[in-house]
């Protein structure tokens, strides 16, 4: 991504303003499902918050503009606000991924009234000019949606997929997975370390990505 800096300005704006919107919503997700099941700590923290400051890593934003991998600042919650722990838990980690999907979701149905519906002076206006633009920074918004939606529901910790199968996981089966915690990152960075050319991870998630990009993107260039 940071290579096309040069080479297509206009488009890394586009893609950075989507990395930006993409991980502000996944975090205050967070945040806004803690508040809503009890527990205040985001809030208190000053998380429950759409200003991409309180959410962006620097070190994890220029990774993900480097390498195409990166982070965001994890929202903290403490599970002894909430009233069932492991379940609100699961439901805390999946707002982020879900409110991905779903904002994808609502630019898709966007971006395909902007291709279909003939809105008058779209060519040589200003209208014409601020449409053009939209589907433009729309296709960004979409796919990096999906990337980081899809790659946070890995089962492997600091993921939020890791906690989301805990909560769904009958109570002696949650323990055990628990103790896979504290090695979360080492079978994270092997999986995300290419191989042959290519990381494990890409090759398990790309397939499912590529399938719902298609859908909400038809015809469109797969990542």
């Amino acid at each position: 991504m940071l290579s096309d800096l040069f080479n297509n300005p206009l488009g890394f704006f586009f893609w950075l303003l989507a990395l930006t919107i993409a991980i502000t919503i996944h975090e205050f997700a967070h945040a806004w499902a803690a508040e809503r099941l009890g527990d205040p700590t985001p809030r208190l923290m000053g998380r429950l918050t759409l200003n991409p400051l309180a959410h962006l890593d620097p070190i994890g934003t220029i990774m993900l503009l480097i390498a195409r991998f990166g982070w965001g600042k994890p929202v903290v919650f403490d599970p002894f606000n909430l009233r069932h722990p492991r379940r609100d838990g699961a439901i805390i980690s999946i707002a982020g991924p879900l409110s991905n999907l779903i904002l994808a979701t609502l630019c898709s149905l966007l971006l395909q009234i902007l291709f279909h519906v003939r809105l008058p002076f779209v060519n040589f206006s200003f209208m014409g000019l601020f449409v053009y633009v939209l589907i433009g920074l729309l296709k960004p918004i979409i796919i990096l949606n999906v990337v980081l939606a899809v790659f946070n529901l890995v089962p492997i910790h600091p993921l939020d997929g890791f906690k989301i199968v805990g909560g769904l996981l009958p109570e002696e089966y949650a323990r055990q997975w628990g103790e896979l915690e504290p090695y979360g990152m080492i079978f994270l960075l092997f999986l995300i370390l290419p191989i042959a050319g290519t990381s494990p991870i890409h090759s398990l998630i790309s397939p499912v990505i590529d399938f719902i990009v298609s859908i909400l993107l038809p015809s469109a260039p797969i990542i």
